[in-house]
């Protein structure tokens, strides 16, 4: 009696331990989502970041609002010319890139930096991750001046909410030591790189973009604290991995032929180029993207083989709402009957004028057979965006071989010891110009340029005599080559001013400048940020002498 009555007691409790044990696993497998991995994988994370730098529809906009209107490069369409074009302070437009970076890519690469700092078996990875950190945080800095960098990313890592707001001058020195770190790190014989949608996991071409990146923030420096920036760039120059040799170890991201779509998915799908989507237009036949007169007419006036690469004149009654197809093309029209093109002033909306006309041949005989096509007169005067810079499977621009030679061109200016690479100033600036040309070639399908129209152009727009006048031509040609890079070129010809660009005030736009008459040199902090981070905010608002204010200039903007 004894042993059954034992028995049936160690039966129940084995039924009361088994019945308990799986509620435990069948409660977790409920509060567990199938379709989530338990743990992030790093190259997916660096492939995230990578895609939303020009992936990200509403990051870009800050491109198209702002930026392109501050370097005069597009003027015309309704938000460029209202937004940059006539100064215009809009705190949600200001804030994107620090709202979405931070919240995503900085995110994501903090992260992942964390959890393969001590992984022996994940070197490579977290070395380009490094270096794509690197790169986002230079452009969030160059935007705003003094910003969350160390810090910033780590609310769930360290409980750090409330990140420090970095000065201008420690982030730039940090960048050196993190490029030169990550760069001295990356082996062949390590890691593969798996997620990289930029090399495809060349390790070889990474250390060459650490180095190559180094000489640019090098330069960055160069006026503010002179010393510090040759050091760097010469040892960027010395390092083992080498710089950008080549078109082919161009730092370019790599996204897909996506049909355009302005729904709400197409702020989450980062495949196709957004920066492309946005200057096609969401309303494409009313609110295409102009050349401003000031890229124009540097273009024209000294017969550059770029203007038309970068610029047509469309009739856009046809085209389609998704793609640039049925434009029909009036330039080489206009030039044969050498009707004057009239691009858009800085401040100027695409009616002020309201262009001029003309009669042209090309529509009337087009509309015999299309009544679709009303025409009295041509009033496509306008220089457009060539369809070339429209489509999704555009290339996101890091970093160019071209920039490397004109950054070599201003060290070979400044005496900086450059080695090996004994070319002088002039080689360098007509490398430079070379290379920005087959840019277009090679990476956007533009018509190629042969040596013979190469040497007239040079020799019609040399480097110049005077160190000035170097200077001049160097950062010039740098701004018509970053037009795909509109942080790069808003930052460098911040640094350089030049080309010296004029303020829309001096076109007769003084009365739409609500922002005052003085170009911005930089973005102001997200208002919530007096509310969210109010001790950093504060400091940093301190340091520039109390007011957020967007003519105070940065660190290195001297």
């Amino acid at each position: 009696m004894k042993y059954k009555i034992s028995y049936l007691i160690w039966v129940l409790l084995a039924c009361i331990f088994g019945f308990t044990s799986c509620s435990d696993q069948y409660m977790e497998d409920m509060n567990t989502d199938p379709s989530k991995a338990e743990t992030i994988d790093p190259n997916a994370q660096l492939t995230t970041a990578q895609l939303q730098t020009y992936g990200d529809l509403g990051m870009v906009e800050i491109y198209r609002n702002y930026l392109y209107g501050f370097t005069q490069q597009l003027m015309g369409c309704w938000n460029t010319t209202n937004y940059g074009g006539r100064h215009t302070l809009d705190n949600s437009e200001m804030s994107r890139v620090w709202t979405t970076f931070y919240t995503a890519a900085i995110k994501n690469l903090t992260d992942a930096q964390c959890r393969t700092a001590t992984d022996e078996g994940k070197t490579n990875i977290h070395a380009a991750l490094t270096i794509y950190r690197v790169y986002l945080m230079s452009i969030i800095t160059d935007i705003y001046g003094d910003v969350p960098c160390y810090e910033a990313g780590k609310g769930f890592l360290e409980g750090i909410f409330n990140p420090r707001y970095d000065t201008q001058e420690e982030i730039y020195l940090s960048f050196f030591d993190d490029l030169s770190q990550a760069e001295q790190a990356l082996s062949a014989s390590k890691d593969a790189i798996t997620g990289d949608v930029i090399y495809g996991g060349d390790i070889q071409k990474w250390k060459k973009l650490a180095n190559s990146l180094r000489m640019r923030f090098a330069m960055r420096i160069s006026n503010v604290a002179p010393e510090r920036a040759r050091q760097e760039f010469e040892a960027a120059l010395a390092a083992e991995g080498g710089i950008f040799e080549s078109a082919d170890d161009e730092a370019l991201i790599k996204y897909m032929d996506v049909a355009f779509s302005f729904g709400q998915e197409a702020y989450s799908d980062y495949r196709g180029n957004a920066l492309s989507q946005l200057l096609f237009g969401n309303d494409p036949a009313n609110n295409p993207s102009y050349l401003c007169s000031t890229l124009f007419n540097q273009l024209y006036s000294t017969s550059d083989p770029r203007t038309f690469m970068l610029s047509r004149c469309y009739y856009d009654g046809l085209m389609s709402a998704t793609r640039p197809d049925n434009r029909i093309d009036l330039t080489d029209e206009m030039l044969s009957k050498g009707i004057a093109f009239q691009p858009r002033d800085p401040g100027a909306y695409s009616w002020e004028p309201w262009p001029a006309g003309y009669d042209s041949d090309v529509l009337k005989a087009l509309a015999e057979n299309n009544p679709a096509i009303e025409v009295s007169v041509a009033r496509e005067t306008e220089p457009k965006l060539a369809n070339n810079f429209l489509k999704g499977d555009n290339p996101g621009v890091v970093m160019t071989f071209a920039e490397t030679r004109f950054l070599l061109a201003e060290a070979a200016l400044k005496n900086w010891n450059l080695g090996s690479m004994s070319q002088d100033v002039e080689s360098f600036y007509a490398e430079g110009v070379r290379a920005a040309i087959d840019f277009l070639t090679q990476r956007y399908g533009c018509a190629a340029v042969d040596e013979v129209e190469f040497n007239v152009y040079m020799a019609k727009n040399g480097i110049g005599y005077t160190d000035e006048q170097k200077l001049a031509s160097i950062h010039t040609q740098a701004w018509i080559l970053h037009f795909t890079n509109p942080a790069e070129c808003w930052a460098n010809q911040r640094r350089s001013g030049y080309p010296k660009l004029k303020s829309p005030a001096e076109y007769g736009f003084g009365q739409f400048l609500t922002g005052g008459a003085e170009i911005p040199v930089r973005l102001c902090y997200p208002v919530l940020e007096a509310s969210y981070n109010k001790v950093g905010y504060e400091e940093a608002l301190q340091r520039m002498g109390g007011t957020d204010s967007w003519n105070t200039r940065l660190w290195w903007d001297k």
